[in-house]
């Protein structure tokens, strides 16, 4: 595949908790994605990732040369329950810390990338000062990052805080670091763009340059999640299409493992689906 004009990679919550990483690379290459995306959210099963030793991380890079699949991107949801824009201190110094063990894990499984989740706060009210916390503790994670040579890369979210591409630009142009950027959801996008009345391309094309890679997941609107593909109204091939035209080369299909039985034939069919759109639109035709 290392021929290929685009590479698609796999979210780990596609697949049951309990594979170990190894079998969720082995699941990787079977149903047809090229790379894995680690998840680090706010469980504390995830988190503890944060403190791999030296030996487990030695296991997983020997997995990772084994099957000959990359894990190339974090996503790091654990913010939402220890966000940068908390005003309590113990959780900010909490919310700065899985930032830095996020940045040296990834350094050691030589993930290039690390989805942000575009979340001052969570399950508390925002305000101003949630707001300037979060910028204050932004521009230390991205020096954190860019120690390491990892980007940062906004996912745009479901919250209105940072649910389209020009929210999430307003935060990359204060830091101005060429190691913080966007890695946005056209899903999340797309229901953005009912609330708003302001198409995902004219949204996108404000991102120009900032646009790592993108996540590609299904949505109806006012739900963002467990949408199988094809039944919603995410238009992937003009979303695909403009973010081509951008320069961007990795995608992330984005969907959830709920208990099904099948779970691996919902995989291979998710593969089929995106490689399908992105195949048409990567045609030298097109």
């Amino acid at each position: 595949m290392d021929n290929k004009k685009y590479l698609l990679g796999m979210y780990e919550k596609s697949m049951p908790n309990d594979l170990s990483i190894k079998e969720k690379l082995e699941t990787v290459k079977l149903a047809g994605f090229d790379w894995l995306e680690l998840s680090v959210d706010e469980t504390d099963e995830k988190l503890k990732r944060l403190d791999w030793s030296n030996e487990e991380i030695e296991s997983i890079n020997k997995a990772i040369n084994e099957t000959g699949v990359k894990i190339r991107t974090m996503c790091l949801s654990g913010h939402r329950k220890y966000p940068l824009g908390s005003l309590d201190k113990e959780t900010e110094k909490r919310s700065l810390e899985i930032m830095r063990k996020a940045v040296e894990l990834a350094d050691k499984l030589n993930i290039t990338i690390i989805q942000l989740a575009g979340y001052d706060v969570y399950y508390e009210d925002g305000s101003e000062e949630t707001k300037a916390k979060f910028i204050e503790n932004l521009k230390k994670a991205t020096i954190m990052a860019s120690e390491k040579g990892v980007l940062l890369g906004f996912e745009t979210m479901e919250t209105p805080f940072m649910d389209t591409v020009k929210k999430a630009m307003y935060y990359v142009d204060i830091v101005n670091s060429p190691y913080l950027n966007i890695y946005p959801d056209i899903g999340n996008l797309t229901n953005a763009s009912l609330l708003y009345n302001e198409s995902t391309i004219d949204d996108i094309n404000k991102g120009k340059g900032h646009i790592v890679a993108a996540h590609l997941k299904e949505t109806i609107p006012n739900h963002y999640r467990e949408i199988i593909f094809g039944t919603g109204h995410t238009d992937f091939i003009k979303n695909i299409s403009c973010l081509k035209d951008m320069g961007v080369r990795l995608f992330t299909g984005e969907f959830w493992y709920v208990g099904q039985e099948n779970w691996l034939e919902v995989c291979k069919e998710a593969s089929s689906f995106l490689r399908e759109k992105l195949d048409y639109v990567f045609n030298e035709s097109n």
